[in-house]
């Protein structure tokens, strides 16, 4: 599809913020269908109107909005128009006005709505919702069945939906992690077919790149050509440099991007379990085409513990304490006593010749990727993907526990030759398209990747906004990663302000949330300027510190509401000047 950008005079009766903002918003008009207002694509024969079905998404790191996409490209082979935009894109009275829809939807944190939902559901959810009779819809729930919230965002929206007087076409369908079989079966029977109208070709004045058919079915398998340590002696902590070389795979990608990578099991790992298992590596299992050891190492998740080996675990252990805390059903006494476990210690609760190993596999999830925010621009390292990775190393009851994927990137992915890879874009983390506005980042620990490759990236394109970094960790000594970098940036003039937090180099913790208490003014004056606010890192502490502060800088410098300051922010996220990549 064809984005065109609108051109303002320069003699325009707006302010630079003014024509920033609304450049930014006719652009997003022509660059998607939008809900109620866009042009419908016209139908192949002009004589027969292809019918609208709207497309809505909400999405934390991209993979709703894929398949969104794909049910655009399906509605238009049915004959349909689709229309597709994000959830917080569309008012009530919108909605209101729609006939077919189709919602797909992740679920973000301990149940909630993903950043571009969360406007919407507060909406929906409100006694002034309207009535939706006229609407059919169907509801695409993506999720994670390690959460005990479970594709809650895409039950609440379905529900509601029905609540409303919606008329729902077929049951919606909740998604595990591996969602493209399920969701590929899901759309084909939630898309009618159009009534018979000639199907609506795409946009096709510039051709759509072309995808590198690298997935995550099809990784592309990569060479490590930089592994090394960022965190200093006497670190608490492991951050690792890893860079791969793309090769001759033809992927690209973009600053905020995401990057999969396959990983396999610690070999010490699946060794303990086959002597758990009482079975050779070589044991054939019943329902498998390869051996034991060939499945423990590649194609299971053998170190969460998934529900249905708890469960399993729990019925056939003498264990009162996880009798306990399962049929209390308080979810934060599960959590502490899962601390520091992993699958192999409940294993052990269980008499050992109790054990089939095929009945055991039915217990496990899929070994599956883990998604890591991307570090690098391609515009600065040509042919290269860089991360960002701390490697998760513990000990519980005299046996060392390791992260899945961090801990074969930091040890294993160099012996193993090649790595599985593949982009997963994410749309909304991007650098801002106008290099003049203000940029805000909070990335503390790891959280720095992507701002790394924002830095990267202004850099390269010549920006002149003004860009301020939050970092900070435990010591400044031993955790302040890319120093020499950022040393770099803010001696060039590229990084204009710089604040650090090292919380135990003094008696009281500060984070970056106390600096960004610090400088509020400053802070609420360059949001003022059209400025752009970014957070990355920990979704269940930093990620909400960060977003209570920011209310806080709004209420107290503009002098607002509670309730005021709330809509601040949210104006701010339905912009996409406030955007988050959090985990």
């Amino acid at each position: 599809m064809t984005t065109k950008v609108p051109y303002i005079p320069d003699d325009a009766p707006f302010t630079g913020e003014q024509k920033s903002w609304l450049g930014g918003f006719l652009a997003g008009l022509h660059s998607r269908l939008l809900v109620g207002g866009g042009p419908a694509a016209p139908a192949a024969d002009a004589g027969q109107q292809a019918p609208a079905i709207d497309i809505l998404y909400g999405t934390q790191t991209g993979n709703a909005e894929a398949v969104a996409n794909d049910a655009a490209d399906r509605a238009r082979a049915k004959g349909f128009t689709p229309r597709v935009a994000e959830l917080d894109s569309v008012s009530m009275d919108q909605l209101a006005a729609m006939q077919t829809l189709i919602v797909v939807v992740s679920t973000y944190g301990v149940g909630e709505m993903p950043d571009n939902a969360c406007q919407f559901w507060e909406d929906l959810s409100s006694t002034t919702a309207p009535r939706l009779e006229n609407l059919a819809f169907a509801v695409l729930a993506l999720g994670d069945t390690s959460y005990d919230e479970f594709c809650q965002a895409g039950k609440l929206i379905d529900t509601r939906l029905e609540q409303l007087g919606a008329r729902r076409m077929v049951d919606r369908v909740d998604c595990d992690v591996d969602f493209e079989d399920p969701a590929e079966d899901w759309l084909g029977r939630a898309i009618p077919q159009g009534g018979g109208a000639t199907p609506a070709p795409a946009d096709t004045a510039v051709p759509a790149p072309a995808k590198s058919g690298w997935t995550r079915k099809n990784p592309y398998p990569a060479v490590i050509c930089d592994n090394r340590t960022l965190s200093g002696t006497g670190s608490a902590k492991e951050i690792r440099h890893i860079a791969f070389d793309l090769g001759d795979s033809g992927m690209t990608y973009e600053a905020g991007d995401a990057l999969g990578v396959l990983p396999i099991n610690a070999p010490d790992l699946v060794a303990a379990w086959l002597d758990r298992l009482g079975a050779p590596a070589d044991a054939a299992v019943a329902g498998q085409d390869q051996s034991l050891g060939t499945v423990l190492t590649r194609h299971y998740e053998i170190t969460t513990p998934s529900r249905d080996l708890i469960r399993a675990i729990e019925a056939r252990a003498d264990n009162d304490e996880l009798s306990h805390v399962l049929g209390n059903g308080d979810k934060e006494a599960l959590e502490r006593y899962l601390w520091n476990k992993d699958a192999l210690d409940l294993l052990t609760l269980v008499p050992e010749q109790s054990l089939d190993p095929a009945e055991v596999l039915s217990w496990l999830k899929p070994l599956q990727h883990r998604a890591y925010s991307i570090s690098s621009s391609p515009k600065a390292h040509p042919g290269e993907v860089h991360l960002t990775v701390a490697a998760l190393r513990w000990m519980h009851d005299g046996r060392a526990h390791r992260g899945v994927c961090s801990t074969y990137l930091a040890d294993l992915a160099d012996d193993a030759g090649t790595t599985g890879i593949f982009m997963s874009p994410n749309k909304s983390f991007r650098v801002p398209q106008d290099d003049s506005v203000p940029m805000i980042m909070v990335g503390p620990g790891t959280g720095i990747a992507p701002f790394r490759a924002f830095l990267e990236e202004r850099q390269a394109r010549g920006a002149t906004g003004m860009n301020w970094l939050f970092f900070g960790d435990q010591h400044r000594a031993s955790d302040f990663i890319y120093a020499d970098e950022i040393a770099g940036f803010s001696q060039s003039g590229l990084l204009t302000r710089l604040d650090l937090a090292f919380s135990r180099d003094q008696d009281a913790k500060i984070y970056v949330q106390h600096r960004m208490l610090e400088n509020g003014k400053d802070l609420f004056a360059q949001l003022e300027e059209g400025g752009y606010f970014y957070v990355c890192g920990d979704a269940t502490h930093m990620a909400r510190d960060v977003d209570d502060t920011l209310h806080q800088i709004i209420q107290t410098q503009g002098g607002l509401t509670p309730e005021a300051a709330t809509e601040y922010v949210n104006r701010l996220k339905r912009d996409k000047r406030y955007v988050r990549d959090v985990y």
